[in-house]
């Protein structure tokens, strides 16, 4: 009897999620503010990208949970701050995560925004970047599928089933074990993602689908085609910025695969397709040692990864879901944060949200056109030992502790030191300080972001 009750259970949660919306959600790692098109990049023409831009909202206030990959992931995931999981850099070997108080992957028990959507009766696939845990000398992390998804393809960074580039971190990763492996070049990796992911679509085209492709082709090193180089020959004096944009290019190219099929299947006015990048461009010192600026446009904004300071944390990200998003829309109002996109999809699809303790909130509205004002505030945490990445350019290397509240920004140390007050009401470059100007202001969120700062765990 009690088989028979999850079976008509499990059929008529399958039966409500097919009248649901598809969510289809790209992230793409380390791809800076200003390098789409559509963004203002006047050097590339990202069209793909842009056609979702054009036919759907452009967000130009959008913060992810970390300037690095691991903590931004997770807190797209659990709708959370990462920092309150012990993920506030990118995971590591089980040696460097305890050095820097970091736990060796995300607890399966923290809210999962593709669980809440199996529940629902959606099938659910990640194909792409993970790191959230695996990797390295973590062989013990729990697979995708603990986190709610029915289908997986991730790469040295995950377990599971993997394709493996060249290098040192995919051979630690092939003696783990723990699901078939596949060696492929980098350059073809998201071909891989994209081609999985439209089979997936294809079979699951009757029933709502929750799907992931997390794209690293812009993470440095770059491994562009011959062919993609000559392209862009005209940039051949910075060879980083050559290689940057024949690797976006593809990407781009790729993408615009995926894009299609959803529409030759009939399902652009039932699927949301969300476009976002989960830090900023690349910082590595050995650029500037080099001689060379780095490749990646932050479009004027101070930072890049690894900064606190706008670079850093603000991306791109981008809605199409035909006949509900009202297209060729700008929001440059509205203040959205990475942990908004779990309470936000849930809204958006009808999906119950778990009984958690989000500290997002629901942007609907915003997705469907409106404007609202950011009611709550936005908080980071990026590094608690001198060993965390910062940027090659000392002008960029930020305090570790920032708050957003409105038309204000402060930054700072959590000793309370290297106090930095911000106003964009006047603007976003975050080159004059204005702590001393506006004293109140500076102390009463100095105090807010170091009582927050105090309610986070510490590792035992």
């Amino acid at each position: 009897m009690l088989r028979v009750v999850f079976l008509l259970a499990a059929l008529a949660a399958g039966s409500f999620a097919a009248d649901r919306p598809n969510i289809v959600f790209v992230f793409i790692d380390d791809m800076g503010y200003a390098d789409l098109s559509c963004y203002g990049n006047r050097d590339i023409t990202t069209a793909n990208i842009d056609r979702m831009a054009a036919e759907g909202i452009r967000f130009e206030q959008f913060y992810v949970g970390s300037p690095i990959c691991s903590p931004s992931r997770v807190a797209i995931t659990t709708g959370q701050y990462p920092a309150r999981h012990l993920i506030h850099s990118y995971l590591n070997s089980r040696e460097k995560n305890r050095q820097r108080g970091m736990r060796d992957f995300l607890d399966p028990a923290a809210p999962a925004v593709a669980r809440a959507f199996q529940q629902a009766g959606y099938a659910t696939a990640h194909f792409g970047k993970w790191h959230m845990g695996g990797g390295r000398d973590v062989g013990d992390a729990p697979l995708p599928a603990a986190y709610g998804f029915d289908e997986s393809l991730v790469a040295f960074e995950g377990l599971g089933d993997r394709i493996l580039p060249p290098g040192g971190l995919s051979e630690q990763s092939r003696q783990l074990g723990r699901g078939s492996m596949r060696d492929v070049a980098k350059h073809e990796m998201t071909q891989i993602y994209v081609d999985r992911s439209i089979d997936f679509m294809r079979r699951n085209k009757d029933k709502s689908f929750y799907l992931h492709v997390w794209l690293n082709d812009v993470h440095d090193r770059f491994y562009p085609q011959p062919e993609a180089m000559l392209k862009f020959a005209h940039f051949a004096a910075n060879p980083y910025v050559q290689q940057y944009y024949a690797v976006l290019d593809e990407m781009d190219r790729q993408l615009g695969r995926l894009f299609d099929e959803i529409d030759s299947l009939g399902l652009a006015e039932n699927t949301l397709i969300v476009v976002a990048s989960d830090n900023g461009p690349t910082a590595w010192k050995r650029y500037y040692d080099e001689g060379y600026a780095p490749p990646g446009k932050t479009g004027g904004l101070r930072g890049r990864k690894w900064s606190l300071y706008e670079g850093g944390i603000r991306e791109p990200l981008i809605a199409r879901w035909k006949g509900s998003i009202p297209a060729g829309r700008v929001n440059g109002k509205t203040v959205v944060g990475a942990v908004d996109l779990f309470p936000t999809f849930c809204r958006l699809a009808g999906v119950p949200a778990p009984d958690a303790a989000f500290d997002g909130v629901d942007m609907s509205s915003a997705f469907r056109g409106a404007l609202p004002e950011r009611r709550r505030l936005l908080f980071w945490e990026y590094g608690r030992q001198p060993s965390y990445l910062r940027p090659g350019n000392p002008s960029d290397v930020s305090p570790n502790l920032a708050i957003r509240d409105g038309r204000w920004k402060l930054l700072m140390n959590a000793d309370g030191s290297s106090v930095e007050l911000y106003d964009f009401k006047n603007d976003f470059d975050e080159s004059r300080n204005v702590a001393v100007k506006y004293p109140k202001v500076a102390r009463r969120l100095s105090a807010v972001l170091q009582s927050w700062r105090q309610s986070l765990p510490q590792l035992q």
